[in-house]
This record gives structure tokens, sequence and C-alpha cells, in this order.
């Protein structure tokens, strides 16, 4: 699993312009699942993002994490993140998990996050999707978990 993780002041997402996720501060989460995740592997992502100290305390540093500071999680499923770019000029998505694999997968990762008692919202997986967020900081971060499958060869799978 891959994940782009920003802390936001506010962000939202719209399918065909309605809103179906939106939270105040928090987190927006990127989730891209590979082929080879497991439900351990969003486990354990999830209990890291909620337990990151990367909001400010009092002194403006990154002291704080999600739960000291109320914060909320909104989780947007992109297989995009494991776009291979390296060869041609179209990317590679065959590291990406199918559907069949992906969905229970991006659904554990919501369930323990939400099992952590942080609110969350999220987008619809595998629908057009607009994000819009502001980013707090800006601070990103890339975090990863799992087996790396970057290096498939299209041609065996």
């Amino acid at each position: 699993m891959r994940i782009v993780l920003q802390r936001v002041s506010r962000a939202e997402v719209r399918i065909g312009g309605e809103v179906v996720g939106r939270i105040g501060r928090g987190l927006l989460v990127l989730l891209g699942v590979a082929r080879g995740d497991t439900v351990e592997d969003a486990c354990w992502l999830a209990e890291k993002i909620v337990g990151l100290r990367i909001f400010n305390d009092d002194q403006g540093k990154m002291n704080r994490d999600l739960t000291e500071v109320s914060g909320s999680v909104l989780v947007v499923s992109q297989f995009t993140l494991h776009g291979d770019c390296r060869k041609g000029r179209r990317p590679s998505f065959v590291a990406a998990a199918p559907p069949e694999t992906a969905i229970p997968l991006y659904e554990a990762f919501i369930n323990a996050v939400r099992a952590l008692g942080v609110p969350v919202e999220t987008g619809r997986f595998g629908a057009m999707m607009e994000v819009e967020l502001v980013n707090d900081g800006p601070v990103t971060l890339i975090l990863e978990r799992g087996k790396e499958l970057s290096n498939i060869d299209p041609a065996s799978s």
C-alpha cells in the first residue's frame, strides 16, 4: 500500500459536482492498493497515520497526533499511486491491485482508522473524483507498507 498524506485545514471530494466527503482539520489520505497487499498492511498504515505527530503544539512544533487535535481523515482511493512511469510515455498500472482485491483492503483501512476513534469521510472507490484541499504547512508525506511490485514486467501478468 502506498499513501500520500497531506495535513489539511480542510478538504473535500466531489463526484459529478456533489460533495460526497468533507473534513475540516485533519488528514487527506490518497490510498493506493498494490498486488500482494494485506489487511495487516492496511491496519499498520491506519495506526501509523493516526499516531503520526505532525500537528503543531503550542510552541509550533510538530508534536501532536490526529486524536490530540480532534482531527478527521478523508480517504480517497487512488490506484494511480502505483503507476510506473519509468518506460515509455504511458504509465503502467500493473502493480495496482484489481478492484476485487483493492476494495476490501481500502475498506479495511477505513474501518481500522474508525476503530481508532477517528472520524472518516471517503470518496467513492473507482469513481472519477475532484479533490479540493487546503494543505496546512504545507505538510505532505509518503508512506508505504507491503510488497513493492513496481518492478513487475507487464508481459508476465
